[in-house]
């Protein structure tokens, strides 16, 4: 039996409205995340799930709780669905970092999983636990449907390890997952997934 995963990235936050790296920072929702949020708790009303998973950072619990509370569900945590640790680049820019490192920052660009940031999380380790985590959520559902609240980064190396695109791809393949939008993803029991939507927003037409 297929489980459907609906993915969403955690609403706005100040330093991502700054387009700064958050990471494992633990940053709290802005007025607009907030109604991010809310928006995404009238969607899961209209479109119920079995269950709610999320990081355990505060930005991504904030953006499920009116989902748990429009079904009355509660959330767990999977530590495994944590954003990754961007290093040296918390709390900053890349065009920050790149007034003091042109040459890392060109690099990256290039390749951000050979060149990730000094200090952060080796990308495929990321990856690897990302993926982990939603095939452990898969198998704990099977033919039901779930929302996981995690983050722009860790989920786009996730994607690309399940469909398998070359991880160093993320960042041209996914340019940016929208705050507290939906994208579908169907896992099978094997393991594979299929990607059925990306970036729905929650709302569109107050509905």
């Amino acid at each position: 039996m297929t489980t459907t995963l609906l993915l969403a990235r955690h609403g706005q936050t100040v330093w991502h409205a700054e387009n700064r790296y958050a990471g494992v920072t633990d940053i709290g929702l802005t007025d607009t995340g907030r109604a991010q949020a809310e928006a995404l708790g009238r969607w899961a009303a209209a479109h119920p799930v079995d269950a709610i998973r999320t990081s355990p950072l505060s930005r991504a619990v904030a953006t499920a709780e009116p989902a748990c509370r429009a079904l009355g569900l509660t959330s767990q945590l999977e530590p495994d669905l944590r954003e990754c640790d961007f290093g040296v680049v918390e709390g900053r820019t890349l065009a920050e970092f790149e007034t003091e490192d042109p040459e890392w920052a060109a690099a990256y660009r290039a390749d951000p999983v050979a060149h990730s940031f000094p200090g952060a999380e080796d990308p495929l380790s990321a990856a690897a636990r990302g993926t982990r985590a939603l095939r452990d959520i898969a198998a704990a559902h099977p033919g039901g449907r779930v929302l996981v609240v995690a983050h722009n980064t860790l989920l786009r190396l996730v994607l690309c390890t399940l469909l398998s695109i070359p991880a160093r791809e993320y960042r041209r393949v996914f340019p940016r997952l929208r705050n507290a939008a939906i994208s579908e993803l169907r896992m099978n029991p094997d393991g594979s997934a299929a990607l059925l939507s990306l970036n729905v927003p929650c709302e569109t037409d107050g509905t």
